[in-house]
């Protein structure tokens, strides 16, 4: 009897963890990163002791109920860049980044946050807006992507994909689906494109 007592606490711990995770991501999905640690507990079915004994931080919280989309976000990335047509590469990475934020509000506010509000989430941010950059240049040098194409654009989009709300997870992706294919014909090279405002600072 008592040999079975560590493998029941451990049980315990793993739904625990499981209840406390599905909690999160429903709660950040839902209503963005401002959602309470308490809520999550409570939501969770667990007392804040026990949620903080698995997530000692908010920041460790975020990091694990999105580790599936920021792995995701990496390899549409990595997919765009292997594409040697790097034209087609960015409208892929646009399209799909586009709608794997549309599928979740959370993790677009945490993708989108500042290094220091979640830092959890930089290094993913990092490596995607770099290796965004890098796509890009290679697109401009193809002729495809209008010149005057800046990296804080990439973001002005997603924030303004965010934007999209709808009565349904289907319809919200059918409309980022749309936005994004708009916004990769206003970014497609064009000599009848008048030149655009001066940019803002977003990737910071």
């Amino acid at each position: 009897m008592t040999d079975q007592l560590p493998h029941l606490a451990r049980s315990d711990a793993r739904e625990n963890r499981a209840r406390i995770l599905d909690a999160a991501r429903t709660l950040f999905s839902a209503d963005g990163l401002d959602v309470p640690m308490r809520e999550v507990a409570r939501r969770a079915g667990v007392g804040p002791a026990t949620l903080y004994r698995h997530f000692p931080t908010k920041q460790s919280l975020i990091a694990d109920a999105f580790a599936d989309q920021l792995r995701a976000c990496r390899t549409i990335v990595d997919e765009g860049c292997a594409d040697p047509d790097p034209w087609r590469g960015l409208c892929l990475v646009i399209e799909k980044i586009c709608e794997l934020h549309a599928r979740d509000r959370g993790f677009t506010e945490a993708f989108l946050a500042t290094f220091h509000e979640v830092a959890a989430v930089a290094p993913d941010r990092v490596y995607t807006v770099r290796a965004v950059a890098g796509l890009a240049r290679r697109a401009k040098a193809a002729g495809r992507l209008r010149s005057d194409f800046v990296l804080d654009d990439l973001i002005l989009l997603l924030m303004a994909n965010k934007g999209i709300h709808a009565a349904s997870t289907d319809t919200q992706v059918a409309a980022s689906r749309r936005f994004a294919g708009l916004a990769i014909q206003a970014l497609e090279a064009c000599p009848h494109h008048a030149p655009l405002p001066p940019s803002a600072r977003l990737t910071s």
